[in-house]
């Protein structure tokens, strides 16, 4: 799986349908074929970033 926001590989699963990516430190939930991104704040809340705009593969590819 690829970071839908920076495109990097390195994502954790951090609940269901929620993950994590160390590259860009956003965290994203994956429902169907709507993706939505989400910045840590300070305090831990998560703050929704704009809708990603192109073709987005989520799913899991031969390296």
């Amino acid at each position: 799986m690829r970071c839908p926001h920076c495109n990097c590989r390195d994502v954790g699963k951090i609940g269901a349908n929620q993950f994590y990516c160390w590259g860009c430190f956003m965290e994203f939930n994956v429902a169907g074929e709507e993706v939505r991104v989400y910045e840590v704040a300070e305090d831990g809340s998560l703050v929704a970033v704009e809708p990603v705009q192109g073709d987005m593969q989520l799913g899991t590819e031969a390296v």
